[in-house]
């Protein structure tokens, strides 16, 4: 009996030290999905480096408890799947939105961001960011803006000089 308690206890540290070190976690509902869905849903988040997982909802309770989330415990209800991130922050809302929309079986309840919990509208804002290379090309594009302005406007008075001198 105390070795079950043992692999509880090792099952609930597991998932706690899951929410702490990630970047983003979305806790979602996957009841309807075949499993074909699921094992595209699977193979999309392990490609994108997010680990998805079914875990008992007694457990992660008192995962999110001891990871300081009770708020999640509400979303804890019924079929429930989390999908964790240690490194891009955005990638399992994105993937988990656009997959629901096109597999209306799957429901995204909520989660965790930055080690708070996220309300439903918090995924949804997170899920419609770009990527990490995406945000670092916006922020190289507008770095270069004043510069390729610059460049146009120079070869734009050396032309009117030429006309003018010719």
């Amino acid at each position: 009996m105390s070795s079950i308690i043992e692999k509880k206890k090792q099952l609930v540290e597991e998932i706690t030290d899951k929410f702490r070190n990630s970047k983003s976690s979305v806790v979602v509902d996957y009841r309807g999905l075949d499993v074909s869905e699921v094992t595209a849903l699977r193979k999309e988040l392990r490609e994108a480096g997010v680990e998805f997982k079914v875990y008992k909802n007694t457990m992660t309770r008192r995962a999110a408890e001891a990871a300081e989330l009770a708020d999640l415990n509400d979303t804890l209800v019924g079929p429930t799947a989390i999908a964790f991130s240690a490194e891009d922050t955005v990638a399992p809302a994105r993937i988990l939105k656009n997959f629901a929309k096109d597999h209306e079986a799957l429901e995204l309840k909520g989660g965790v961001i930055e080690g708070k919990v996220a309300t439903m509208e918090q995924i949804k804002e997170l899920a419609d960011l770009p990527n990490y290379e995406g945000m670092v090309s916006m922020l190289l594009s507008v770095l270069q803006a004043p510069i390729r302005n610059f460049a146009y406007v120079t070869k734009a008075v050396a032309e009117q000089k030429e006309e003018q001198g010719a």
